[in-house]
């Protein structure tokens, strides 16, 4: 596979963290957005070649929380309003909604997160791991209206100003739960035909959401013929490793290229061709009208990591590496906050 040349990454970037000796490898991401210190321009730039947010001139706080798992700031920009959470005196973008366009997805990468609406033969039911802002569970919301869409969002602050100031209401078929997203995956019978997985801390992402145990729950919480799309940060030094992990449990990965990110599509069975996902795209394009077509995000599909180099056949795997009674405990340390320095 191919990869790109690796970068030199500071402390502020990849945090490693010894589980009182029992946690061989905890594993961190570097956030989705590269984000700017918090007195330089915000500038969200996987954004279909808009920037949103283009300075602090013109951008006003509507408001703050220092909840229990973040520092939350709501900006609004124009029409736009964005939710970002702050960590060592940056600035992490989590959503951005466009209050004059209901359906628009200004991040990029969230638009082909909904590349996964191609997959699947029929879709009865759609979990996301990871609110938000809610909007990609609302863009799924509006246009399946009968299908049940379910979030889990760890901080019940997030969920309170999405519904605030993010346009998110309370509807049929639309269901926000707040706990952590393994814990709900430990106790639900649910299975899902598409699973959506962008659980993001302001900078990192929590290791119990990145092992290869995590991604078996997932597994086994997929209806027949479901899917699970990630993004991935391509840049960070571990990517091999996520690679390799989601490798164990799916042997089916596709990769869509958004700008920076990566958003990965995961499914077991049979290889799909590409004549098959231009059947598929068309057919489920036709029956929803979503906004962002199905057919177009395949010219971004690759079968193999589009990086420069290869992947490294020899990455580890990352599992819990933990007995099942420390997992809670896992949890409930990985999900505080971080303290500023």
């Amino acid at each position: 596979m191919a990869r790109s040349k690796k970068k030199t990454l500071s402390r502020r970037d990849i945090v490693w963290i010894s589980l009182s000796g029992l946690l061989g490898l905890a594993l961190f991401f570097i956030v989705h957005h590269t984000s700017p210190p918090q007195n330089a321009p915000a500038v969200a730039e996987t954004t279909s070649n808009r920037k949103l947010l283009e300075s602090t001139s013109n951008r006003k706080l509507l408001e703050s929380r220092e909840s229990l798992y973040n520092n939350i700031y709501v900006y609004s920009t124009g029409a736009d309003v964005s939710m970002t959470f702050g960590y060592n005196r940056r600035l992490y973008t989590e959503s951005i909604y466009n209050t004059l366009d209901d359906r628009d997805m200004p991040v990029l990468y969230t638009r082909y997160m909904t590349a996964s609406l191609i997959y699947p033969e029929k879709i009865h039911s759609i979990l996301e791991i990871g609110f938000g802002g809610g909007r990609t569970a609302w863009y799924l919301h509006s246009f399946l209206p009968d299908v049940p869409v379910t979030s889990v969002e760890l901080d019940p602050d997030v969920i309170a100003l999405a519904h605030k100031y993010f346009g998110i209401r309370d509807e049929a078929n639309f269901h926000v739960v707040q706990e952590d997203g393994r814990t709900f995956l430990s106790h639900t019978k649910d299975k899902y035909d598409i699973i959506l997985i962008d659980a993001y801390r302001g900078p990192f992402v929590p290791f119990h959401l990145l092992t290869k145990e995590f991604y078996q729950s997932v597994k086994d919480h997929l209806a027949d013929g479901g899917v699970v799309a990630q993004n991935i940060e391509p840049t960070t030094m571990l990517f091999d490793s996520a690679i390799a992990t989601i490798r164990s449990v799916f042997p089916q990965l596709d990769f869509y290229v958004a700008d920076q990110n990566v958003v990965t599509i995961a499914y077991e069975g049979n290889k799909l061709s590409k004549d098959d996902l231009l059947r598929k795209a068309g057919q489920r394009q036709d029956d929803l009208h979503v906004r962002y077509d199905l057919r177009s995000m395949l010219a971004q599909r690759r079968t193999v990591a589009p990086m420069d180099g290869t992947i490294d056949g020899n990455a580890k795997i990352l599992t819990d590496d933990f007995a099942p009674v420390e997992t809670l405990k896992a949890i409930e340390s990985h999900n505080r906050k971080w303290q500023e320095p």
